[in-house]
């Protein structure tokens, strides 16, 4: 058993871990601002002795002892981190600065949860963890982009510097159940707009690719990844399975068998055109594929979106 202090935990990611590590018997620290996270989202776990709830903002120091930290705590969909974005980049610098210390001081190893936007447009693909990216530094998204990758350089200078056991995990696009409805990812929100008979909002033509990993696939690489001793990282979290943004819509109106319609909107600055992990070193290290195809995980996420919105 080990006391582990998931940041972010009652987001849409954290509270999926949370779930995983109570049900093989450790004991969890929850640590949530309630800016993106849902209270919600680990309401059935608040009985459990070995489950603990703390509202904190990891910008303010925080004084625990724990044996590992899942620093998950950013928000992550462009509504969210654009709302206010010196907020946003103050969590992956300031916050992680916090967190790091934290790990220091009680000797814990920390995984964080980066993300594959420190890659930008990215110039070749798929993209492997040696490429260093394609980012705009002073663009809308820098707050999320750049501060993610402040957050990577501090890992690396703590561990160099300090011994810090540090791991990291660059993650792709990931949905699943307890998705935020309004937090403007694609595949939340086209699964919202077909469920509500509204227009799927595709921009540009929808020739963009991404790549969607379930979350219980992520879940699973994430503990792998904290659980191993070989690599501190950066390695790659995503299904390498390339998917256009309007066959995705297509999907969406087909699997929720509705008779939505598809509205084209001028595309965002700086939207990375194509997106998809290169997986070789998750699979040689971690010994992890995605096992969860996008027809059975869409099957999964519709059904969570019709209980919450009573479709």
């Amino acid at each position: 058993m080990k006391t582990v202090l998931v940041t972010g935990g009652a987001g849409f990611l954290g509270s999926h871990l949370c779930d995983r590590l109570i049900a093989r018997g450790d004991e969890v620290m929850c640590l949530d601002n309630f800016f993106t996270g849902h209270r919600r989202n680990v309401a059935h776990l608040l009985q459990n002795p070995h489950f603990e709830l703390l509202r904190h903002d990891i910008v303010h120091p925080l004084f625990v002892e724990v044996d590992q930290i899942y620093n998950l705590a950013c928000p992550a969909s462009p509504i969210h981190y654009q709302f206010n974005p010196i907020k946003t980049i103050k969590c992956s610098t300031v916050g992680m600065v916090n967190m790091l210390g934290l790990a220091r001081r009680t000797k814990a190893r920390i995984l964080q949860a980066s993300t594959s936007e420190v890659y930008g447009d990215p110039e070749i693909h798929p993209q492997k963890e040696a490429y260093w990216g394609n980012v705009n530094p002073i663009g809308e998204r820098s707050c999320y982009d750049e501060g993610k990758r402040v957050a990577e350089a501090l890992c690396m200078d703590y561990h160099r510097q300090n011994q810090v056991d540090i791991r990291l995990v660059r993650i792709f696009n990931t949905y699943g159940p307890r998705m935020d409805r309004q937090d403007g990812r694609v595949l939340s929100n086209f699964v919202v707009q077909a469920l509500q008979a509204q227009p799927l909002t595709v921009y540009g033509k929808g020739e963009q690719t991404r790549s969607f990993c379930y979350v219980d696939d992520l879940i699973e690489a994430m503990i792998r990844m904290m659980d191993q001793d070989q690599a501190i990282g950066p390695i790659n979290i995503g299904n390498p399975a390339e998917i256009s943004v309007r066959n995705l819509a297509e999907m969406v109106i087909k699997s929720s068998g509705t008779s939505a319609t598809i509205v084209e909107k001028p595309l965002p600055k700086d939207d990375p055109r194509r997106r998809r992990p290169d997986i070789s070193l998750a699979q040689e290290v971690l010994h992890w594929s995605p096992t969860v195809s996008l027809d059975d995980g869409l099957e999964k996420t519709i059904r969570y979106f019709r209980e919450l919105l009573g479709k």
